[in-house]
């Protein structure tokens, strides 16, 4: 499971012209599911979304999380992270999980961090050809990625 966490100060998303998903300040995460990724990494990753500590406590200092200062998280799926570069320049998405299946990690993943987490979330339309705006805070981007079980 591979996902790029953005810290922001506002995010939405955006289907047809319609806004489907927004929040204000929080992460903007855009998430992969590759085959072999389980309850363990989707756990996991939930997890560390949720405690990362990049928000600035009163010193300035990184050592917030987003639970901790009441923030949102807009999930969005996007496969191509699970992209192969290996060979060539044309992306292979071969490692990504079939659609079903990461749709249904997807979902699981956002209201694990509901439930488990309590951070509140909004999503992207899953399959969907969308349009992601964002006003990145500092910039924070952060890479993060749990490799399945079966991965060598």
């Amino acid at each position: 499971m591979k996902a790029v966490v953005q810290r922001v100060s506002r995010a939405d998303v955006r289907v047809d012209d319609e806004v489907v998903g927004q929040i204000g300040r929080g992460l903007l995460v855009l998430l992969a599911v590759e085959r072999g990724d389980g309850d363990a990494q989707r756990h996991l990753m939930a997890r560390k979304v949720a405690r990362l500590r990049i928000f600035p406590d009163e010193n300035g200092k990184m050592n917030l999380s987003v639970k901790e200062i009441g923030g949102e998280i807009l999930v969005i799926s996007q496969f191509t992270l699970a992209a192969d570069m290996k060979k060539g320049y044309r992306p292979s998405f071969g490692g990504a999980e079939e659609p079903q299946r990461a749709n249904e990690q997807y979902e699981i993943f956002c209201q694990e961090l509901i439930d488990i987490e309590g951070v509140p979330v909004a999503r992207g339309r899953f399959a969907a050809d969308m349009q992601v705006s964002l006003i990145n805070d500092g910039p924070v981007t952060i890479p993060l990625s749990f490799p399945p079980n079966n991965a060598a």
